[in-house]
């Protein structure tokens, strides 16, 4: 019917992204996973989620670890 799926990343027409871009748009949105948009059967376009990316990478792991026991002292 023309979704197609390549290599795991679903594919997409041109003329029926066209007819359903804002359903499609709400669930790339919601599941995360991208689509890719075609025209003549070749890849014209992606359709991925947006995220912003952090102004630096400094602390972006901040409360995701802990640490055990003391990280200078030598190992026996």
């Amino acid at each position: 019917m023309g979704n197609e799926k390549v290599a795991g990343t679903r594919t997409i027409k041109a003329s029926e992204f066209k007819a359903k871009c804002l359903k499609l748009m709400d669930e790339v949105a919601d599941s995360g996973a991208e689509i890719v948009i075609t025209k003549n059967s070749h890849p014209v376009s992606r359709l991925v989620p947006y995220r912003e990316k952090p102004k630096s990478l400094f602390g972006i792991d901040k409360g995701r670890f802990n640490i055990l026991g003391d990280i200078i002292d030598p190992l026996e």
